[in-house]
């Protein structure tokens, strides 16, 4: 029998190379590689299963809140500020078409806003009025008559009319004092400013706090009733509803109480 030691057991019992520092000679290799500037294990077959080892997964979950960029900052501002124009704008649009500019004050659409029949509504307070009520004949279309107290005593019967080139005037008849008159329908301290004459009238004319002229005439007899004219219009268009006024029929009184 051979005394010989078998190759095979003696590679098997061989120890693995070791570093000089401990470490096993393929971690030394792979130390070495990442200082020559290689990274560990590139190239060597075991190296896909272990870069896939390192990998970490992507984040899963709910993501950070961001803050909005400027340019979506800005389009969020635009849109807001859109929406709040586009309704004043179209508001713009339609104040235009029923009113516009005159030297002498707003000019409305002759044809725009209610109608109403003042000959009737003047009979109406006739009845009830304490003094005789004119009913002027004029071509212009009435859209407003009213009857009220006057501050200081008395009472005043109104009716708007809007001129053929879209003006207003307000005819107003009344039994109260001339500065009760003229607070109540023109606004305290309005300043008179002269005397226009027309239908054979003396008007003394004020100046209303909205910048309109204001102007006041008294008709003869008793009881003493004063006639007032005030708007947009021009001195024409006041002139005509003047002359129209003093010549107009004239409704009695019913003997009401105001």
């Amino acid at each position: 029998m051979s005394s010989e030691p078998d190759p095979r057991s003696a590679e098997a019992a061989a120890p693995a190379e070791v570093a000089a520092d401990g470490a096993p000679a393929e971690d030394a290799a792979d130390g070495a590689d990442a200082e020559d500037g290689v990274a560990p294990y590139a190239g060597r077959a075991d190296a896909g299963p272990r870069a896939a080892g390192s990998a970490r997964p992507p984040a899963v979950g709910p993501q950070a809140m961001r803050k909005p960029g400027r340019t979506e900052t800005r389009m969020k501002d635009m849109l807001g500020a859109l929406l709040i124009l586009i309704p004043i704008a179209l508001l713009i649009v339609g104040v235009g078409r029923s009113c516009s500019f005159a030297p002498t004050g707003p000019a409305l659409d002759p044809g725009a806003g209610p109608t109403v029949d003042a000959p009737a509504r003047l009979a109406e307070y006739a009845r009830i009025s304490t003094f005789g009520l004119r009913v002027p004949d004029v071509r212009w279309r009435s859209n407003a008559t009213d009857r009220g107290p006057v501050e200081g005593g008395g009472t005043a019967v109104r009716v708007g009319y809007l001129t053929e080139q879209g003006r207003y005037l307000r005819l107003v008849q009344s039994d109260a004092g001339e500065e009760a008159l003229l607070a109540t329908e023109g606004g305290p301290g309005s300043p008179a400013e002269g005397v226009t004459p027309a239908a054979g009238r003396n008007w003394v004319t004020y100046r209303g706090s909205n910048g309109e002229p204001v102007r006041i005439a008294t008709l003869p007899g008793s009881p003493t009733v004063r006639l007032l004219i005030t708007g947009s219009g021009t001195d024409d268009e006041f002139r005509a509803l003047a002359d129209a006024t003093v010549r107009a029929r004239v409704l009695p009184p019913g003997g009401g109480t105001n």
